[in-house]
């Protein structure tokens, strides 16, 4: 099975079509009040993943903590067939497999602690108000937004959609572009002019090209001219310098909004979301009750440093850059809510049961999940194994083939936190790591593929004289950078010495190519020689 098919057979599940109703037909001046009860493990992710495929438009998940809706998230990504497009993208620099299922984050760890800012965080939450500014679910042909948070996101106010607009640049291909008014726009950006760009807040201009490090994506973008016009548009892979083979037609440079917040009016994210957006909670009452905590903290914040600063001067009030629970609630009222939880907060005329069950803990008993997988087959239901891997689906298609070799059961190969027996479907779902007790992590977007290959971070820390293995040249040494002339244009260049002191000049876009010498210890390597066949 695969999950296509998995959500293409809940597709025609009539209770489906009953809850997607409403949302169909959701108005934002009457807004809906849906309540779905009954739902265990990751049935919520099945059922929204097939739900968003039906009503067009945004949907925010919003889940109780962090963990829960990084799980949820992982779910969603990897139930809609994301996270491999994810991966294969990440291997050319790129992520447009993920662009529309988003993490919406707290940007810091505590209220009026600035320095804390995780620079991560800022950079997805960026992207998320970048998606929607560009009408996600619209005639603009951009994805509809399926955004994941939780009541902490929230509770911070985001910059608003007009001072957004006002502070994006907008690139697309053909447009005519001098890139001494683009190097004067991004330093007013308050971006950092480098020789090389690896990460957000950066941007580099060497002859036609143009690498820009947008705050609203995860991978930086690199702007190809001919003349002055913008010839193509691609995302580049920051640690090996190297551009994606998929050009892209429009692009959105965004400064970093966390800082600019400090001079820019903000409101409330759900302000920021268009009218028509349907809300999910899994506990709106628990999100409530978060938000007012967090405000009574920050209330608490500010008085500490009014009381501690002396001649400092707080220019913004927690009401200003914070949510509190009455601001908050009056904001989810004008929006269609589908509460999917244990407990529900609204009055509602929709209320609609979904009987079904969490998968029985079996201590790694394989004959208890035979006996039990036997049982729900003779009561019709459908039997599905689900992995990560696809090793691990044939060691348990082997392991069962040894306990019952008439047993049943459909595999599918897929990352889901929990499994679950829905009784009105009639679909038994279990993971492999329940079977087995182990822990299940979720994956939320590495940063960059990790490899050996050195990084231009790497590049800053090494010292001459220390040890560099070329992938097509051998072992020798790190002699520090040297810029040469290259058709009329300064290149940066790494000078590495080998055997008899001949030198090697390795270009910065073939940095995926050297790596720190990694091997015994107790003695200096063996030194390659150029033009030798040893390295061979």
């Amino acid at each position: 099975m695969t999950t296509t098919a998995l959500l293409s057979l809940y597709a025609d599940d009539p209770f489906i079509n009953i809850l997607a109703q409403p949302l169909l037909h959701r108005n934002a001046t009457d807004p809906a009040r849906i309540q779905v009860k009954g739902i265990t493990g990751s049935l919520d992710a099945v059922l929204a993943a097939t739900l968003t495929k039906q009503v067009a438009g945004n949907h925010l998940f919003v889940l109780t903590d962090k963990e829960e809706a990084s799980y949820f998230f992982n779910d969603l990504q990897n139930l809609l067939g994301l996270s491999d497009a994810l991966d294969r993208d990440r291997t050319k620099g790129t992520a447009t497999g993920l662009s529309n299922v988003l993490l919406f984050p707290m940007s810091y760890k505590k209220p009026y602690q600035y320095e804390e800012v995780e620079n991560a965080n800022v950079l997805m939450r960026a992207e998320v108000l970048n998606q929607v500014n560009m009408g996600g679910g619209s005639s603009s042909g951009t994805p509809p937004a399926l955004i994941v948070t939780y009541p902490e996101a929230l509770f911070e106010k985001v910059i608003n959609r007009r001072s957004l607009k006002a502070n994006t640049m907008a690139v697309r291909v053909g447009d005519r572009l001098d890139s001494n008014f683009v190097s004067e726009m991004l330093q007013n950006y308050e971006f950092e002019k480098t020789d090389f760009v690896y990460e957000a807040g950066q941007f580099s201009v060497r002859g036609g090209i143009i690498d820009v490090f947008s705050f609203a994506s995860e991978f930086p973008y690199r702007i190809e001219l001919f003349g002055d016009e913008v010839e193509s548009l691609r995302h580049f892979n920051p640690e090996t310098q190297l551009s994606t083979e998929t050009r892209l037609d429009l692009i959105s440079i965004i400064p970093n909004v966390q800082t600019r917040l400090t001079q820019e009016t903000r409101e409330s994210f759900l302000d920021f979301l268009p009218k028509e957006t349907c809300l999910w909670f899994k506990d709106i009452e628990f999100t409530l009750e978060i938000v007012e905590k967090c405000f009574e903290r920050a209330e608490q914040s500010l008085a500490q440093v009014v009381g501690s600063g002396g001649d400092i001067q707080v220019v913004d009030d927690p009401d200003t850059l914070f949510e509190t629970r009455r601001a908050f609630l009056n904001h989810v009222k004008r929006f269609t809510t589908v509460e999917f939880g244990r407990k529900f907060y609204f009055k509602s005329e929709s209320k609609l049961a979904y009987p079904s069950k969490p998968q029985p803990s079996f201590n790694k008993d394989f004959k208890r999940v035979a006996e039990a997988l036997n049982d729900y087959q003779s009561k019709g239901f459908t039997n599905i194994v689900v992995a990560e891997s696809f090793k691990q689906l044939e060691r348990l298609k082997t392991v069962f083939d040894e306990v019952d070799p008439f047993l049943k059961f459909q595999t599918l190969q897929v990352g889901i936190k929990e499994g679950f027996i829905d009784e009105t479907l009639k679909v038994v779902c279990f993971t492999d790591h329940q079977i087995f007790d182990r822990y299940f992590k979720y994956r939320v977007r590495d940063k960059f593929s990790k490899s050996k290959a050195l990084t231009l971070r790497d590049l800053k820390t090494l010292q001459p004289g220390d040890y560099v293995t070329h992938v097509d040249h051998g072992i020798g040494r790190f002699a520090g950078m040297e810029r040469v002339d290259h058709g009329g244009n300064e290149q940066e260049t790494i000078r590495l010495i080998y055997r008899d002191n001949d030198m090697l000049l390795v270009s910065i876009h073939a940095l995926h190519k050297i790596s720190k010498y990694s091997g015994k210890e107790g003695g200096p390597p063996t030194m390659s020689k150029l033009g030798s066949q040893e390295w061979d």
